[in-house]
């Protein structure tokens, strides 16, 4: 799957929309697809402030549990209530129904450290 040319990347396999001073959060394609089969999704509080690579959540599949971090800070401001009930739709989809959360930007500059589509992909290739 090509990553979207829209969005942002971290390195630790999240991705990120920007739009106004709103960011909407996710995982990637590739990090689903080494997670494999999402069974559970814990997401932070609407109203929490988090810091720019703090712990925010846990993604739990049947091979692991891994920590989920933002790769920007802000307020949250909405969770996908859909996870809840279907985390599975992170693995079937990673950049559409499957965001995690959404925030407020705290300080727009924390998007400059981020990946392009055409980086992460060369990351993930490495």
């Amino acid at each position: 799957m090509a990553q979207p040319a829209d969005l942002l990347y971290s390195k630790e396999h999240e991705w990120v929309k920007v739009e106004g001073d709103v960011a909407t959060i996710g995982i990637t394609d590739y990090a689903q697809n080494s997670l494999g089969d999402i069974v559970y999704v814990e997401l932070p509080k609407v109203g929490a402030h988090v810091a720019q690579m703090g712990t925010v959540g846990v993604v739990e599949s049947v091979k692991a549990v891994s920590d989920l971090f933002t790769p920007i800070g802000g307020e949250v401001t909405e969770v996908n209530g859909e996870l809840e009930n279907d985390p599975a739709l992170v693995n079937r989809e990673p950049f559409a129904g499957g965001w995690m959360f959404k925030l407020r930007l705290s300080d727009a500059s924390q998007t400059s450290g981020l990946l392009s589509a055409a980086d992460y992909e060369q990351l993930t290739q490495e």
